[in-house]
């Protein structure tokens, strides 16, 4: 079980994220978009990023969902301000084995891990297999989005 003060900045996080989501609306022109569904507690989320020079200008967020999902994105936006492409997706795999529970050393992990700041709180999600999907669906969206599949819908399935 997470410890009593890790437990607290957890829920602490995870309402403030929920009530005041950091990057939530619309974008005008973006150059990359997603949209995201998580069929196990219809979580939904469309993503839209301005990369310039392979650089994560602006990323915005729309959509519903709990409040595991919302925080994870609205964290996730923070995160992403300023990255690469590839520092984005080196964040995404990290992240999702954080939350997974995957053991850092192995062999599918990054080379080069990355502070995940308070994206790391996070990590008690993994107590909750169910709610992975919420935490993840966002991560899975900026995916496809970097992948340029537009149109495409994203699933957690």
């Amino acid at each position: 079980m997470l410890d009593e003060e890790f437990r607290e900045i957890y829920e602490d996080l995870i309402l403030d994220h929920q009530q005041d989501p950091r990057n939530f609306g619309s974008m005008a022109n973006p150059t990359h978009r997603a949209d995201g569904f998580n069929r196990s507690c219809g979580d939904r989320i469309q993503l839209s990023l301005k990369i310039d020079d392979d650089r994560i200008q602006e990323v915005k967020f729309t959509g519903s969902g709990c409040a595991i999902s919302t925080a994870s994105a609205s964290l996730m936006t923070q995160a992403l301000q300023g990255k690469t492409r590839a520092e984005a997706e080196i964040l995404a795999k990290q992240f999702r084995d954080l939350v997974m529970g995957n053991d850092p050393g192995d062999a599918t992990s990054v080379a080069e891990p990355v502070d995940l700041g308070e994206l790391q709180f996070l990590s008690g999600v993994k107590q909750f297999p169910i709610r992975v999907k919420c935490a993840t669906l966002c991560w899975h969206t900026l995916q496809a989005a970097l992948n340029r599949k537009i149109d495409d819908s994203v699933s957690t399935e």
